[in-house]
């Protein structure tokens, strides 16, 4: 066991403190990381405060982790001390299953484990990346590119493949019309990969307060859904449309945008249900969906397609010698006043 820091959350609601936590022994598969960057995910919030259920405690909150490989197990090819990795959001899957099998560990039927707030198959306790140190299985362990900016990288391991993934699997590409609601630490980020797959793409905002920044990404258009006639001038305009929001949405209204068999998909998570007319998928074979992040491979791919076009999340730095400081950028981000991701500093933890 090693023991390191942490920022630790003792109970629903409470605040940040700064804590130690172990690590277990590095085993023969395992990597064991320096981290330098952990960014902070919305779901860190709503965990934490118990907004989601299911919640353990104390908990290390964390899953979009940077850092450098400082031990290595017997049996680990694919890393070498000194390496620099990430780690995403989820550490272990069972391996087996025909989702596993096919490289989407993040949809094992036994429940993939998270990397914190989760229980591993042996019942130990996962903690995340708002520590100094984490012990993985290298199968759940990332290649990082050189020459990236590191702490831009860092949420890429959940916000980046959480928007690169359905990007790819509904085919945004050359000569595709692709929408992006919402513009925060998700939407920012499936404009620029968007973008960079060849898509032409317009964003959907509550307001105009971001259009500077999309058409500075490459977006063609920025519409403000709070204005009827936008839903009335991109009628059956888009291939695919990416709710990248956590707010509660006019289903019908975004569904009447899209063209024959293209589909409205949710990787924002309201709290609400959201609901909707069946004619308003009927008429044009529309489809409603939903997806979360890849498996491995396609995490992998996703840092590679990042780094060859240069994309990183527009973010604040935190330094957290003070973790109250931790608790106002979740306010923050509660807020939605972040442009567009934090990232923590893990030296001052």
């Amino acid at each position: 066991m090693t023991t390191t820091n942490a920022l630790l959350i003792n109970q629903a609601n409470a605040p940040i403190t700064k804590g130690t936590i172990e690590r277990r022994a590095v085993r023969a598969k395992d990597v064991r990381i320096a981290i330098s960057y952990s960014g902070i995910c919305h779901s860190d919030v709503h965990q934490a405060r118990s907004e989601w259920g299911n919640d353990i405690f104390p908990m290390v909150p964390g899953h979009e982790i940077i850092g450098e490989v400082i031990e290595v197990g017997a049996e680990v090819t694919k890393f070498k001390i000194g390496q620099t990795v990430g780690v995403g959001v989820f550490v272990d899957s069972c391996r087996e299953c025909d989702a596993c099998k096919s490289n989407l560990e993040s949809y094992c039927e036994k429940g993939p484990v998270g990397s914190y707030n989760g229980y591993a198959y042996n019942g130990d306790v996962e903690y995340g990346g708002y520590s100094k140190e984490i012990v993985t299985d290298e199968h759940f362990v990332l290649h990082i590119a050189d020459g990236v900016n590191l702490a831009e990288c860092a949420p890429l391991l959940c916000a980046g493949i959480t928007v690169y993934s359905p990007l790819k699997h509904w085919k945004a590409g050359p000569g595709k019309k692709v929408a992006i609601l919402g513009m925060g630490g998700l939407g920012h980020l499936a404009v620029k990969f968007a973008v960079a797959l060849g898509a032409e793409v317009t964003v959907l905002g509550h307001s105009l307060s971001k259009k500077e920044d999309a058409l500075s990404f490459g977006a063609v258009d920025y519409r403000s859904t709070s204005d009827q006639q936008t839903f009335v001038d991109l009628k059956n305009k888009f291939d695919f449309i990416l709710n990248t929001t956590s707010a509660d949405i006019p289903v019908d209204d975004l569904l009447s945008m899209i063209k024959l068999d293209g589909a409205l998909v949710f990787v924002g998570l309201p709290v609400d249900k959201q609901s909707f007319n069946v004619f308003s998928v009927t008429g044009n074979r529309r489809s409603i969906s939903g997806s979360q992040v890849g498996g491995q491979i396609e995490v992998q791919e996703m840092l590679d397609f990042a780094a060859q076009h240069k994309i990183g999340a527009s973010i604040e730095m935190l330094d957290a010698t003070d973790p109250a400081t931790i608790d106002a950028a979740w306010n923050r981000v509660v807020a939605a006043d972040v442009r567009y991701r934090f990232v923590i500093d893990a030296s001052t933890i």
